[in-house]
């Protein structure tokens, strides 16, 4: 029997308040305190640089995993998969390198490299989740007169959601872990209290650093979890 929405809404402001706890008692109130303007601050230039990247990556994976899984383009779909690769392929630090030369320095370049970090996964769990649709769904949409596009906006789509929504995670997940190497090419991020806390050997800075990043992929993973069971109530 699943648990109700509202036990599993419970359970993990349970889990972020126990995570916040340890963190507080492990480096220290006064510490959290004293550095309270910037966790705010790097908060938001943090969430900033995942949104805007998250949101382009949305508006070209989508699409690009739905032209992929069309029939006519199955055949395709392996080599250019390749093509939206290249940020994975790539070590972060060399794609950050590549989209400072050829944008600059600052949110810019973060934003292309932290998109391109994150559309592999938002394509191919698009292009598997319609791809494994079953052809009897799609036979019985024909059969009561659905349009192409129909069948794709009320057929396809719903039930491929899980697996698209999965793919959405993932990206999430690598998109939070990866901003703040953005500290690097001069945009603001959590990667200011991560690196000058490496370099100064100053540890409680680096750990409130790294804690307030994995905090943030925590929140917004169980956030997209409860959308996909919102929006996919039969899925567990």
């Amino acid at each position: 029997m699943h648990l109700s929405l509202l036990q599993r809404t419970v359970g993990a402001v349970l889990l972020v308040a126990a995570v916040l706890a340890a963190l507080a008692w492990g480096i220290g109130l006064d510490t959290i305190s004293a550095r309270k303007v910037d966790l705010l601050y790097l908060g938001q230039q943090h969430l900033k640089l995942v949104f805007a990247s998250m949101a382009l990556a949305l508006a070209v994976g989508i699409p690009s995993g739905i032209l992929l899984s069309r029939p006519a383009a199955r055949r395709f779909a392996e080599p250019v998969m390749q093509i939206f690769n290249v940020g994975n392929t790539l070590p972060p630090l060399a794609v950050l390198a590549l989209a400072m030369v050829v944008v600059g320095i600052g949110d810019k370049p973060a934003i292309v490299a932290l998109f391109l970090a994150s559309l592999l996964p938002i394509v191919r769990n698009t292009y598997s989740g319609l791809c494994a649709v079953p052809a009897s769904l799609i036979e019985a949409a024909k059969g009561i007169g659905m349009t192409r596009t129909q069948r794709l906006r009320l057929v396809e789509i719903p039930a491929a959601l899980p697996v698209i929504l999965s793919g959405v995670r993932i990206a999430t997940a690598i998109n939070v872990g990866t901003a703040p190497l953005a500290f690097l090419i001069g945009a603001s991020s959590y990667g200011e209290l991560i690196f000058p806390g490496i370099y100064l050997n100053d540890f409680p800075t680096l750990i409130l650093g790294a804690a307030a990043t994995a905090l943030f992929a925590l929140i917004l993973d169980m956030a997209l979890a409860g959308l996909g069971r919102l929006l996919s109530p039969h899925t567990t």
